[in-house]
């Protein structure tokens, strides 16, 4: 149920957008019962201009490799669990397409189960 959006400066190959999105979908499957085929994901692209992050912000140093991964998810998982799910992205991204840990930034949306319509116009998490 996760829905995946990703942020990164444009200028990137296929090949590394593709490995954030696989990396970041196996992530959640190995750490946030994430089950088979639930993958929703998006990429955008920007412009230098149009992609603005601090370079220092919590004494991190982050680089124009940087990437920001919004997760959208029911609110049903635990802080262990958020916080294996924070490390296995970072882990993954770092091995392939190897994208520096300083250059990960994670926020998760927490929504009620209800709020999910995944076709036929039906809320099919609501009790």
């Amino acid at each position: 149920m996760p829905f995946a959006r990703v942020f990164i400066r444009r200028g990137e190959t296929r090949e590394y957008r593709q490995a954030i999105l696989d990396n970041v979908y196996e992530a959640m499957r190995e750490t946030f019962d994430v089950p088979d085929e639930d993958k929703f994901m998006v990429i955008d692209e920007y412009d230098p201009d149009n992609f603005v992050f601090s370079k220092s912000y919590m004494n991190i140093a982050r680089s124009d490799k940087f990437v920001l991964i919004q997760l959208t998810v029911s609110n049903t998982r635990t802080i262990e669990k958020k916080k294996a799910l924070f490390a296995r992205i970072v882990e993954r991204l770092n091995r392939q397409p190897g994208i520096r840990p300083e250059d990960v930034f994670i926020n998760l949306v927490e929504v009620n189960k209800e709020n999910w319509s995944f076709g036929h116009g039906l809320a099919q998490y609501a009790l």
